[in-house]
């Protein structure tokens, strides 16, 4: 013969356990309800840290290319400076193998200067029959083959 039931008008489920083990107020259950809290709050905290874990590797990463990137744009400065220092010696050796040359031609324009400055007036006593006569002779001395 079955028992009839009623419906729970407040629609609550009630579960019948045989024995003592899941009483509200037991010890397994609040061990149980511990357990289940510190799980939780263990799982939030191993992923908070793995996302801090991530931002810092990839803030690493980011880094360790501004890094490369650094060392990258150094060694081609080095580079070119050590290319300028090549072009800088270069011309420094043409700079000084004009400046002998033109020091040489220096000297023989000085010695030309001493040896028109140290010759006596043409026309004595008039220094502008004087300085034609040197052009004319000088004119003559340019125009020899």
């Amino acid at each position: 013969m079955e028992v009839p039931h009623e419906p729970d008008p407040h629609r609550h489920v009630v579960v019948l356990v045989e024995g003592l083990g899941m009483i509200p107020g037991s010890p397994i259950m609040w061990a149980a309800g511990l357990s289940l809290a510190l799980n939780a709050a263990l799982g939030w905290a191993y992923l908070g840290q793995r996302d801090k874990t991530t931002k810092a590797e990839s803030a690493v990463t980011a880094m360790e290319q501004q890094r490369d990137g650094a060392r990258e744009a150094a060694s081609a400065c080095s580079d070119a400076v050590e290319d300028l220092r090549n072009v800088a010696d270069k011309h420094a050796a043409e700079a000084k193998a004009a400046r002998a040359e033109a020091a040489a031609k220096a000297r023989g324009h000085n010695k030309k200067a001493d040896s028109i400055l140290a010759t006596p007036a043409a026309v004595p006593g008039d220094d502008c029959r004087s300085a034609q006569v040197r052009v004319a002779d000088w004119i003559k001395g340019r125009a020899k083959p």
